[in-house]
């Protein structure tokens, strides 16, 4: 598929010291991951949609996996539901996965597509629901060392490209709510950090970044400590187990995303104006980037934007 020329909807330009690195990444897939303070401050929303349009004007394919966490458990406690987290992942009882659907697929994926498409008829949202872009599988989580049941929670085990393919060989920005549907029809609530993590894998994305509330991975987490700025996924496995609540998820979807052949995942505070395009492809700076342990260990693609796969398998358990 060849994709037609780029868009000429106006964007702020990039700063010149990410130029170079966004000039490399012209023609290839980058996955990034929305969510923490910059999903409810409105001049971050704006700023990030901004930086989109100028990733997509200078040749990257971006697509976009957002969460809606905040969202949800307002809802969730005006609606007098529980709210509850295990090892990081949101407990999800049928009336909860209600109530996350309505907010990801009808009111976050719909703002973050309308700021995008406020430089042009540039963005169009679906869920991993849709076309089965996502197919999952129930997963608990893991609590020193055994499993708990937290109920329709979904851990992806298929990826299905071909729905955003054609939507990047448009020149368009795919927008994805972290739902997937089970075997059954049954449909699953997913951590956005690991369905990004999926979908970066499955498209052969060249890097997988990911915008949070904290600064990167602290050496001493969660004490604090200084941020890590660099670590190969044999290190980041040995660290793991030692992790706690919402860095867990977005560290393992790091991991995840590196042993499928993603070149680099990179997570970044995206509590700072431009933060996608000001560190996001930076290997060196703020925020904590994970590698591969060898240089050769990424996989041959097929010849696409970002060299996708056409499927995944079950995600590897760190």
């Amino acid at each position: 598929m060849t994709p037609t020329s780029a868009p000429t909807a106006p964007a702020a330009p990039p700063p010149a010291d990410s130029m170079p690195r966004l000039e490399a990444l012209a023609g290839k897939v980058v996955v990034v991951k929305f969510g923490g303070h910059a999903m409810v401050d409105e001049a971050l929303q704006r700023s990030f949609a901004r930086d989109v349009v100028t990733l997509l004007r200078a040749g990257v394919h971006p697509v976009v996996v957002h969460g809606g966490g905040p969202r949800i458990s307002s809802l969730l406690t005006r609606l007098d539901l529980e709210v509850r987290f295990t090892a990081g992942l949101r407990v999800t009882t049928p009336e909860v996965l209600d109530v996350v659907r309505m907010v990801l697929a009808g009111q976050v994926q719909r703002e973050i597509v309308g700021l995008i498409n406020a430089h042009g008829p540039l963005a169009v949202g679906l869920t991993g629901e849709d076309a089965h872009t996502l197919t999952a599988v129930r997963r608990p989580a893991w609590v020193d060392g055994d499993p708990v049941d937290i109920g329709l929670v979904g851990d992806v085990v298929r990826v299905d490209p071909e729905t955003i393919l054609a939507l990047l060989s448009r020149r368009r920005v795919p927008v994805v709510s972290p739902l997937a549907r089970g075997a059954e029809g049954e449909v699953y609530n997913v951590n956005a950090d690991l369905a990004a993590a999926a979908l970066a894998g499955a498209l052969g994305a060249e890097r997988l970044i990911v915008l949070t509330d904290v600064a990167g991975l602290h050496a001493d987490w969660p004490a604090g400590g200084e941020v890590i700025e660099r670590l190969t996924a044999a290190e980041l496995d040995a660290l793991l187990p030692g992790l706690t609540g919402g860095m867990v998820p977005k560290m393992e979807g790091c991991l995840r995303a590196v042993r499928a052949g993603v070149r680099a995942a990179r997570v970044i505070d995206g509590r700072v104006p431009g933060a996608l395009l000001r560190e996001g492809f930076h290997d060196r700076g703020t925020g904590t980037t994970v590698f591969p342990d060898r240089a050769d260990e990424r996989p041959q693609h097929a010849d696409r934007p970002g060299g996708p796969h056409r499927s995944q398998g079950p995600a590897e358990h760190p």
